[in-house]
């Protein structure tokens, strides 16, 4: 028997719509999942000076701490983004919280700075999990319209961990030593995949997973060496040297043989048919410029207050505060506003202003700085923050098939964090480079033989209290000039964001879940096949009709024209 256009209909089955209580509570083990990554990256950045001291680490090392992190999470995010599209979400999202947690437990034993920059990649690839599907998730139970809100939410669960983290974590290397901060995420985890588990109820839409393995290691190979370079270069060779020439060509090669795979292989890791998407591209552009100013302020604030202003690593935390109150108040308020109005392009467009005016400022600091001034520098840059970050995601859920959401979604998180890895690799490379010269000048102007004073000159972490205090000034001056100098490398990249999000389709947010996109997609096909059926059926039936004529010498004409 032949479907009717009504059966496929009826057969067809959407999503039902969701109820305000059947989001909060899953979003709030979502968001909570967030929370853990957040805190266990922030709860060691106002210790890692101490850490790395500890460790007898360079700045280099340093570096290398927070990048083999990011480096790891912008890897895997775009393969945990592709296999949220072609199978169990919420499972995926468990494993990437129990993979994290493990590699924060571990991290906690280190032993020198190769181990916990090692146990720091285990971090990063369950960050990856959850940098990529926790929006995704939130796409499959909420709709765009309503979804700014909530981005809002996540905002500020971002920012509280932000400003959280730091301050529990120098109370925490304060008082029982920096080795725990590696273990207070690790109840939080425990919670929020309870939580999922009894909560989250999505449907899975299942296709044979086939995940582009050698894409995926021809990214990783290609990025990890351009970041290699960016960070020994100007240190263990110069820019322009025959090292520096041959990582460089090999990096573009492997990306460039990366592009060809993606283009070729059927499930790529990053399918290139999105960047015909202007809003993806553009998006792309300017979660760029929003990394290296996320990352690389969350990192090098914590040297510039313990280094340029002295600062235990508890006060360093709270001296925070200024900048993650901006991304909190902007995120929570521009996102309700998104969601009242449906308009959301004028205020991304201030926040990328506020965000370069913000970078501006902030490369104006020294070691001798009002407080006052830091402090309202950081909560412009921060509101800017706040008002694009979230909202770059949103927007390309909002413009892409519903069915590429997973893979879309982690592609901007991943050109963020790729954006945030460089940014932190160059600017640790410049910051290390600028200090040695700056300490290395000023310890010739007070007379003092620069080869006398140990690592000083050469990168390493110096600890204040044992400093005299002439070469202690020196010290702090070099940091606070150094750091200011490496703020002012984000202010170009700021500019291209401007003009990227201004150039963006102003489309207007929809009001479907994910869900229920794919199950209406699904029913208009259901519904296309069923008439198609009953136009052939309908065919033959008069096509029969005309033989019975054919047969008694009636209906040529006609028969024939059916044939």
């Amino acid at each position: 028997m032949s479907l009717t256009t009504s059966d496929a209909t009826a057969t067809a089955v959407a999503a039902p719509r969701t109820s305000r209580r059947d989001v909060l509570v899953p979003l709030s083990g979502l968001l909570l999942g967030m929370f853990v990554a957040m805190l266990a990256s922030t709860v060691v950045s106002s210790s890692l000076p101490k850490i790395i001291g500890d460790l007898g680490g360079t700045q280099a090392g340093y570096t290398w701490v927070v990048t083999a992190t990011l480096l790891a999470t912008t890897v895997s995010t775009p393969i945990w983004g592709k296999l949220a599209d072609l199978t169990n979400r919420k499972l995926l999202i468990q494993l990437s919280l129990v993979i994290f947690v493990v590699g924060s437990a571990l991290a906690g034993l280190a032993a020198n700075t190769e181990m916990l920059i090692f146990f720091r990649v285990l971090q990063g690839l369950g960050a990856g999990g959850l940098t990529a599907l926790v929006q995704v998730v939130m796409a499959d139970i909420i709709p765009p319209r309503e979804r700014g809100r909530y981005m809002g939410l996540l905002g500020a669960v971002m920012a509280v961990a932000t400003v959280g983290g730091p301050l529990l974590g120098g109370v925490i290397t304060d008082s029982a030593g920096w080795r725990w901060n590696f273990y207070i995420a690790v109840p939080f985890a425990v919670i929020a995949i309870i939580v999922l588990q009894r909560t989250l109820h999505i449907p899975t839409h299942k296709r044979k997973v086939q995940i582009d393995y050698l894409g995926a290691a021809l990214i990783a190979a290609g990025v990890s060496l351009l970041l290699i370079w960016v960070t020994l270069a100007g240190n263990q060779f110069e820019w322009g040297s025959a090292i520096s020439i041959v990582m460089v060509v090999g990096a573009v090669v492997l990306l460039g043989l990366a592009v060809l795979t993606e283009l070729k292989v059927k499930e790529p890791i990053i399918p290139m048919t999105l960047f015909k998407n202007r809003t993806f591209w553009l998006a792309v552009i300017a979660s760029i410029s929003v990394g290296v100013a996320m990352f690389g302020t969350s990192v090098f604030l914590s040297q510039y207050m313990q280094l340029a202003r002295g600062k235990t690593p508890t006060e360093s935390g709270l001296y925070t505060i200024p900048m993650i109150a901006g991304v909190l108040v902007s995120s929570i308020v521009i996102g309700q506003v998104i969601s009242r109005t449906g308009k959301w392009k004028r205020y991304m467009v201030i926040g990328s202003v506020l965000l370069t005016i913000g970078l501006a400022l902030m490369s104006t600091i020294r070691y001798d700085t009002s407080f006052g001034l830091v402090f309202l520098f950081m909560f412009v840059m921060g509101a800017g923050v706040g008002m694009v970050m979230q909202n770059l995601v949103l927007i390309v859920q909002n413009a892409v098939d519903p069915r590429q959401i997973g893979t879309a979604s982690a592609s901007v998180a991943f050109f963020r964090s790729l954006g945030g890895t460089i940014g932190v690799s160059v600017m640790g490379a410049v910051l290390g480079s600028r200090i040695t010269t700056l300490i290395t000048d000023g310890l010739v102007k007070l007379g003092v033989d620069p080869s006398s004073v140990g690592s000083l000159d050469g990168g390493g972490i110096p600890n204040l209290s044992t400093l005299p205090d002439p070469m202690r000034i020196l010290v702090e001056s070099a940091y606070g000039e150094a750091v200011g100098d490496v703020f002012l490398l984000g202010v170009p990249l700021a500019v291209i964001s401007i003009i990227a999000i201004a150039l963006l389709p102003n489309r207007t947010l929809g009001t479907k879940t994910s869900v229920e996109q794919i199950a209406e997609s699904e029913a208009a096909t259901l519904v296309a096949v069923a008439g198609a059926e009953v136009a052939g059926d309908t065919v033959s039936e008069e096509l029969e009709d005309q033989e019975a004529l054919l047969a008694r010498g009636d209906g040529r004409t006609q028969a024939e024209k059916l044939r």
